[in-house]
C-alpha cells in the first residue's frame, strides 16, 4: 500500500484534526524521500551561503516536533544529545548541522523517534488542549499542528531545492513528484528553454505533441 493509499481519506474527507495531521505525516514523508539514495557527504554539503544542508533540515525539525507536541504539553519524547552539549550553553544550537561525531543514520533514526513521540500527543490530546509555547505563550494543539505543519513543509520545500542542486532530482513528493525525472534529458532542456524564452509557441507544442505520438 502507498503512502497516499494510507492517508488519502484523511487528506481529502477527515475531520480536522485528521486532517491536519495527515498533511503533517506527508509533509514529513517528503522531506526524508529527499535523503535517500546520497551518500553521508552529500547529506551535509551546505548548498546555501546560510550552510543550509539536508541532515541540518531533518535535525532541526526533530527539535521542532519534540519541543512543540510533547515538551509544551508535559509528555515524554526521546532526549536529543545535541540539546545539551556546550554549543547549547554558549547560545549556538547546532541544529542545523550534523557534528562530525553524528551520523545521518542516526539523525533519521531520531526524527522517526521524534515523530513517534508528537504522534502520540497528538492522538491523545485534544485539539483545544493547551500548552506552552517555549517563548511563554499559551497555545492550542490546533495552534502546534498548523504551526509545525506549515513549518515541515517549508523546510521540505528547501530539501527540495537542495535535493535538485546536489544531483538534479527532484519533486514536491514521492506520490506526486510534479516534474520530470532526471533522465528525461531531452523534456528537461526543451522546458529550460522555453522558460528562458528562447523556444516559441509552435516549437514548444510541436515537441510536447511528438512526444505524447509516441507514448
Amino acid at each position: 500500500m502507498s503512502f497516499f493509499d494510507l492517508y488519502a481519506p484523511r487528506l481529502s474527507t477527515g475531520d480536522e484534526k485528521a486532517l491536519l495531521h495527515a498533511h503533517l505525516r506527508l509533509n514529513r514523508d517528503a522531506l526524508l524521500w529527499k535523503l535517500e539514495g546520497l551518500s553521508e557527504a552529500d547529506l551535509r554539503r551546505p548548498m546555501t551561503g546560510t550552510g543550509t544542508n539536508l541532515l541540518g533540515l531533518v535535525k532541526h525539525l526533530t527539535g521542532v516536533e519534540g519541543a512543540y507536541f510533547c515538551d509544551a504539553f508535559g509528555r515524554e519524547r526521546p532526549r536529543l544529545a545535541w540539546e545539551a552539549d556546550e554549543d547549547a550553553t554558549l547560545g549556538e544550537f547546532s541544529d542545523m548541522y550534523a557534528k562530525p561525531d553524528e551520523t545521518a543514520e542516526e539523525i533519521v533514526a531520531n526524527y522517526r523517534a521524534a515523530t513517534a513521540a508528537a504522534d502520540r500527543s497528538i492522538s491523545d490530546l485534544e485539539l483545544d488542549a493547551t500548552g506552552r509555547h517555549h517563548i511563554g505563550i499559551t497555545v492550542s494543539l490546533r495552534w502546534m499542528l498548523l504551526t509545525v505543519l506549515l513549518d515541515t513543509a517549508r523546510h521540505a520545500g528547501h530539501a527540495d531545492i537542495v535535493r535538485e542542486l546536489i544531483d538534479g532530482a527532484a519533486g514536491s513528493n514521492r506520490e506526486w513528484p510534479g516534474v520530470a525525472p532526471i533522465h528525461d534529458v531531452a523534456y528537461r532542456q526543451n522546458y529550460l528553454a522555453r522558460v528562458r524564452g528562447e523556444v516559441d509557441d509552435e516549437t514548444w507544442f510541436t515537441f510536447i505533441r511528438s512526444r505524447k505520438s509516441t507514448t
